[in-house]
């Protein structure tokens, strides 16, 4: 018998989780995964990319693979050399941005939330189940966004950055999630994909589906997926 692959392992893994969860007794830790390698070298260029880049409000639903799942976080927020810069500017390197990846039909992907940790390019999960209606909700009833196979919810922590920055830092951290969006939109151009940006949600609504850590504020939601 073929052994079981890393996602049929990590979904075991979330699922024996949940189960810990329940007990009052458990001490459960997050399970983790790690992405497949992101590659450096495609078959679009920039300019190729930047003349196709369209937003897309309507899915297919044909899931996308870890792998793609893995190159758009990458591409918004990934370590591009080994002193840990990443792909996106960062006013002083305080890199506020984080992601959260709202998993709705991802290949060997349990449907959840996780969140992710640009260090060792890895995922965390943080919810189970799919909660990509619920988001369409707080999008102010913006329905098409639960057709998406997946969302990234990308937020920030202000205080990373106003700690030397000050009032300037919410001029800044507008920038890098506008230079992180425009990264992973361009990034789904070149694997086949499309995306577009949602501001308009409510946040109270937003954070009953999507677990910000205290301090955090989401800025934009990027639903990603085929075109129908």
């Amino acid at each position: 018998m073929a052994a079981a692959g890393p996602f049929v392992l990590f979904a075991s893994a979330m699922a024996l989780a949940q189960t810990q969860a329940r007990a009052p007794s458990a001490t459960a830790t997050p399970a983790e995964l790690t992405l497949p390698p992101p590659r450096v070298q495609g078959r679009l260029s920039l300019e190729g990319a930047l003349s196709q880049r369209r937003s897309l409000r309507s899915f297919a639903a044909t899931p996308l693979t870890a792998a793609e799942a893995g190159q758009l976080l990458w591409a918004a927020q990934g370590l591009s050399n080994a002193q840990g810069q990443r792909t996106a500017p960062s006013a002083g390197a305080t890199y506020p941005l984080v992601l959260y990846f709202v998993a709705g039909r991802i290949d060997g992907m349990a449907s959840g939330v996780y969140r992710y940790l640009p260090q060792g390019h890895r995922l965390v999960a943080m919810v189970t189940g799919d909660v990509r209606a619920d988001i369409a909700a707080a999008a102010l009833g913006q329905s098409w966004l639960r057709d998406a196979p997946a969302l990234v919810v990308i937020a920030a922590q202000p205080a990373r950055t106003a700690a030397r920055y000050g009032a300037r830092a919410e001029r800044y951290i507008a920038i890098e999630a506008g230079a992180a969006a425009q990264n992973l939109s361009l990034q789904a151009v070149a694997l086949g994909l499309g995306s577009t940006l949602v501001g308009a949600f409510d946040e109270a609504a937003l954070r009953r589906s999507v677990p910000l850590a205290e301090g955090e504020q989401p800025l934009v939601i990027v639903p990603v997926g085929r075109h129908r």
